[in-house]
């Protein structure tokens, strides 16, 4: 099984149309079975989009209508076209930079979303305030797993602390992880060479980080140099680069390899961080 997480900062990217198309690309050529994308936005005043677009949408009910430059439904729909078997659900969480609807997301491919499972994790939660934050999780036909898409907040940010996010997470998936695997996929905004904050509260709590268990990895590294969020967060302005995106799992597994993508080597860099794949045992 292969497992992509990216944040992908979609329609704030410049050039989105060609990177949209480049990370079509890098999933018909990798074939990953779950995609989990954090920062997937849609433009909160575009025209909807067409039902025909929308075929294998698992609607959350009570969320807001897909619009046509959906970044989600835009991915789905061109796999779709591409003859690939192509299941997926959107979060909206709040207003992004005054104009975008934006949420966290999850595509499975060939198999359906029988279930899914979503939560607030923020103190906040108000649509329009940047701090709110919520978590989608699905199961997938074949699997007892579940699979949650995660954009965490920062460990010193006093209105929003990470503790507290993490806790209520945690809290709201303890039942799931005494009886099956969980995978948590995304953006933790927790390098791991900070010790004594995010990385290591995660694995002190037991979650298991696939890059460390991996028969063969690369660097790791998910951003290149600073990017928005940490320029007035990290001591050592000439950092080369951070490990901020995981792949977290609930047990130890049998990990064949953990590879960056989408950072310029074997496919095109599509946003602001790069992506993170393993292939695991099934």
């Amino acid at each position: 099984m292969k497992i992509l997480t990216l944040n992908t900062h979609s329609l704030q990217e410049e050039n989105y149309q060609q990177k949209l198309s480049w990370f079509v690309e890098g999933i018909l050529k990798e074939m990953p079975d779950i995609i989990a994308m954090q920062e997937v936005n849609q433009t909160a005043d575009e025209e909807l989009m067409d039902l025909e677009m929308l075929e294998g949408q698992y609607p959350i009910p009570g969320c807001m209508k897909i619009r046509r430059d959906n970044h989600a439904a835009q991915v789905a729909y061109r796999l779709r076209q591409a003859g690939m078997e192509c299941y997926w659900a959107w979060l909206p969480i709040k207003l992004g930079y005054g104009k975008y609807d934006e949420g966290v997301a999850i595509l499975s491919i060939g198999r359906k979303i029988r279930c899914v499972d979503k939560f607030p994790i923020s103190k906040v939660n108000d649509y329009r305030n940047w701090r709110t934050r919520a978590v989608l999780g699905v199961q997938v036909a074949g699997l007892e797993d579940w699979f949650y898409t995660v954009h965490m907040g920062w460990w010193d940010d006093a209105a929003e602390r990470f503790l507290d996010q993490w806790n209520t997470l945690s809290c709201c998936i303890a039942t799931k992880r005494c009886y099956g695997t969980v995978w948590l996929l995304g953006d933790f905004n927790a390098p791991d060479r900070v010790l004594g904050q995010s990385y290591e509260h995660i694995v002190a709590c037991g979650w298991v980080d696939t890059y460390q268990i991996a028969q063969y990895k690369d660097s790791g590294i998910t951003v290149p140099g600073i990017i928005d969020g940490w320029r007035e967060k990290l001591i050592d302005k000439n950092v080369e680069g951070m490990r901020l995106d995981y792949i977290w799992c609930s047990r130890r597994k049998e990990v064949f390899s953990s590879r960056v993508v989408f950072n310029g080597m074997k496919e095109p860099v599509v946003s602001d961080h790069f992506g993170v794949m393993i292939q695991v045992k099934e």
